[in-house]
């Protein structure tokens, strides 16, 4: 008899753990409140990043942390009662990202990073999903050539450790592939390996449907509880009570509120993003996805119109939207490249999951057997969910994984 699985959370990461169990012949059931890929997955930058092997580290340079107090760049911005919530594990994010710390960090991160194109690969192909794909990179655009060439050594150690491929592209280069650009931007790197997706929130519901097609169940509910029973797992929905031999709690921003009910306590935090779609001035066209490094947004040529995409806000989970950031980002953008008039209604929302170690959860919960974590992948759960499902379904079959994953264990904390 085919083991039961539930699977709590539709976001990337839930999507693809459920797909992987699905296809190893577990009977799976996906519980989100929302449709796949409509919440945190849907408003991300739509790169999968394979250049990304060094993790986001919190400022430790006193310069750095001076220009962000008075609360005005467009990278990041903070909310003081936010700050105030999360004060435990921001101490704890800052000390991790010592230099100490964070050099053992980077190889265990960069361990996730390395699989992301081999796993979403299948998963895109079962997925008829390749037309929302693209595999050129993306280009990491500068002002100054002191740090483009600060940052050409950085990727040149990354190549050398991570075999990440990139180009230097001088004006010129760079003029070929964005005649649009303003003469301010000097140069870039062409990330080489990523592949752009424009509509992100698409392949994830494209991930779900293929998961439907090989025998899997969505259940669009509210999650009422979850509770370990006999050898078993009960989830109470408000459309059904579920019975499951195991559970997988991947539920991104939402998932240290959840663990607390079962005496857990992670120290999660989230860096809330937004985003906005534009129409481009006359004749103006956006090639490839576009990241203004100095100043910390995002430009994306997605289907719905150009995306942007601010850096990140310190704040509740739940607190209300604050657009300064976004109009901030936007007032740089268009010196930047010609956009034209906004096409939402309103600026989107969504919150990153994070944990001060900058590396998710993935794993066994250490006093619940059959309950398993897949959470706090910070700025990468687009890039990372189908390698967090295979490695998660190796795990739960109890067969070898490709990487080592201790560093992902939940007693860590």
């Amino acid at each position: 008899m085919a083991r039961q699985s539930v699977v709590l959370g539709a976001g990337m990461v839930g999507v693809s753990i459920a797909w992987h169990l699905q296809q190893r012949g577990h009977q799976v059931t996906l519980v989100d409140r929302s449709q796949p890929g409509r919440e945190t997955s849907f408003g991300n930058a739509g790169i999968i990043q394979r250049e990304a092997v060094r993790p986001y580290p919190f400022p430790r340079d006193m310069k750095t942390i001076l220009s962000v107090l008075p609360n005005n760049r467009v990278d990041i911005r903070y909310r003081p009662a936010g700050m105030f919530n999360a004060a435990s594990p921001l101490l704890s994010y800052w000390h991790h990202s010592s230099s100490r710390l964070y050099k053992k960090i980077i190889p265990e991160w960069a361990s996730l990073i390395e699989l992301c194109l081999e796993t979403h690969g299948p998963m895109i192909e079962a997925a008829g999903a390749d037309h929302l794909v693209r595999r050129e990179g993306w280009l990491e655009i500068y002002r100054t050539p002191e740090k483009l060439a600060k940052r050409v050594k950085e990727a040149e150690e990354a190549r050398a450790l991570y075999n990440v491929q990139f180009a230097v592209l001088d004006r010129a280069a760079l003029t070929a592939k964005e005649p649009d650009l303003s003469s301010d931007i000097i140069g870039a790197i062409h990330w080489l390996d990523p592949w752009t997706v424009a509509d992100p929130g698409g392949l994830v519901a494209a991930y779900a449907a293929s998961f439907v097609e090989q025998g899997g169940r969505i259940l669009q509910t509210d999650i009422n509880g979850f509770q370990q029973e006999g050898e078993g797992w009960k989830v109470d929905t408000a459309a059904e009570t579920l019975e499951a031999d195991e559970v997988v709690v991947a539920l991104g921003p939402w998932a240290g509120e959840w663990m607390k009910k079962l005496g857990y306590h992670f120290p999660t935090f989230v860096k809330r993003g937004y985003h906005m779609h534009y129409a481009t001035q006359t004749n103006a066209k956006l090639n490839y996805w576009l990241m203004d490094a100095e100043v910390g947004y995002l430009l994306a040529p997605m289907n719905a119109g150009v995306r942007l995409t601010t850096g990140a806000e310190l704040d509740r989970l739940e607190s209300p939207a604050h657009e300064q950031q976004l109009g901030a980002a936007e007032k740089v953008a268009r010196t930047v490249f010609p956009l034209g008039e906004r096409c939402d209604a309103a600026a989107w929302k969504g919150a990153r999951p994070c944990l001060p170690d900058m590396k998710p959860v993935i794993g066994p919960a250490p006093r619940h057997p059959g309950l398993w974590l897949a959470f706090g992948h910070g700025h990468q759960g687009f890039t990372l969910g189908p390698a967090t499902g295979q490695l998660l379904a190796d795990m739960m079959e109890n067969k070898p994984t490709a990487i080592d994953m201790a560093p992902f264990r939940a007693d860590r904390f």
